[in-house]
This record gives structure tokens, C-alpha cells and sequence, in this order.
């Protein structure tokens, strides 16, 4: 392998990183607060929680969903062949960076029609997801598209487009934003690792 991909790739990792702490610093408490509180209502009110996501995102809603298993929540994937109907109450974690995924778009819809409560959380609070949504959350990630300017043009100006291609920092920031969610509310629940263990696969399927 050529020198330059493996500077690529430690470059890459190094943008990721970066990303996560800009993210991390930047975030509005309020926001994160919010939906913390609507989980926990939902949990101590036995409703359920719904994950959606599409993609990659939806990989990172089912890795959250997980923990949220593990916390003892009634959780549930949108999509999976086990997932009970939306209900009144329930609670919708809807997932996407730009907003727009209209399957995500669509499931938000569909449980605002039943009356479930939605989470958005997505790079962009003005973007169709995010309107129809109770609470916005809001985790930025790549904002330059390549198209709207050419290469030197970018390069007068001093904009460079991310190593990381498509929706890679938003997906990896909101993975560590949501490990971070279950951390919190473990310190809220009263709920330590031992706990999480009880509830953790004790059959592996190879």
C-alpha cells in the first residue's frame, strides 16, 4: 500500500476525531437534556421506544437501541420483523444527518398520525425531518457538497472538503453522542454496568 493512502487513512481517523470533539464541545445542553427527559418518561410510563434510521445511521440507531435494551427500556428497531405497532405515547428516535431520508421522514409521519412522540436527530434543524418533529437534536456533520463550488475556487476561498466521504462524520458523531446519551442516563436511572450486564446476550451466534 502506497504511503499516501496510509496518510490518508491516519488523517481521516484524525478529521473523525476532531469532528467528535468539536461536536462534543458544541453541544446545546438544552437539547440533550430534553431528550434524555422524554426517555426516561417514556421508560417510567411503559411506553416504547422506537428507533429509525436508514443506512449507516440506521446501524447506529440499532447499536443505541441495544444499550437502550440493556438500560430496560421497552426498545424496538423500525424494520425488524419483531417490532410491534407505534402507539399512542410511544417515543420515535428518528435518525438522519441530512434530514431528508424519506423513510426516516416517513416513519416520523406515520407515529405523529398515532400520536407517538418524535426525536430528531440530524445535522439540520430546518430540514424537513426536524419540522414535523417534537424535539430536534441536533449533531453537525459534513455541510460542503463538492458540486456547489469547483476545486480552485474552494482553494481561493480556503474551503476543503472533509477525507471522511458522505455522512461519515455525522454517523461517527452520533455514534459516540448516543454512547454518551446511555452514560447519562445510567448517572439518571441509578443503573451501573453490573446491571447492564444481567441483561447483556448470553447466547452467541457464530
Amino acid at each position: 500500500m502506497s504511503e499516501e493512502a496510509i496518510d490518508a487513512l491516519v488523517n481521516t481517523m484524525l478529521e473523525i476525531a476532531e469532528q467528535i470533539l468539536k461536536v462534543a464541545r458544541g453541544l446545546d445542553k438544552h437539547q440533550v437534556s430534553k431528550m434524555i427527559s422524554m426517555l426516561i418518561e417514556a421508560k417510567k410510563n411503559g411506553k416504547k421506544v422506537m428507533v429509525v434510521g436508514a443506512g449507516r445511521s440506521g446501524l447506529v440507531g440499532k447499536a443505541f437501541a441495544m444499550r437502550l435494551m440493556h438500560l430496560g427500556f421497552n426498545v424496538y428497531v423500525l424494520g425488524e420483523t419483531i417490532t410491534p405497532a407505534v402507539s399512542e405515547g410511544d417515543l420515535l428516535i428518528a435518525i438522519s444527518g441530512s434530514g431528508t431520508t424519506q423513510v426516516v421522514v416517513s416513519a416520523a409521519e406515520a407515529a405523529k398520525k398515532v400520536g407517538a412522540r418524535v426525536v430528531a436527530v440530524t445535522s439540520f434543524p430546518e430540514s424537513p425531518l426536524a419540522s414535523i418533529s417534537d424535539h430536534v437534536v441536533r449533531i453537525p456533520g459534513r455541510t460542503k457538497v463538492s458540486k456547489e463550488i469547483d476545486y480552485f475556487a474552494r482553494q481561493l476561498l480556503g474551503i476543503y472538503e472533509p477525507l471522511a466521504p458522505l455522512g461519515t462524520l455525522f454517523e461517527d458523531a452520533a455514534m459516540v453522542f448516543f454512547d454518551g446519551v446511555i452514560v447519562a442516563l445510567m448517572r439518571e436511572l441509578g443503573v451501573k454496568e453490573e446491571d447492564l450486564k444481567v441483561r447483556h446476550a448470553n447466547i452467541e451466534i457464530f
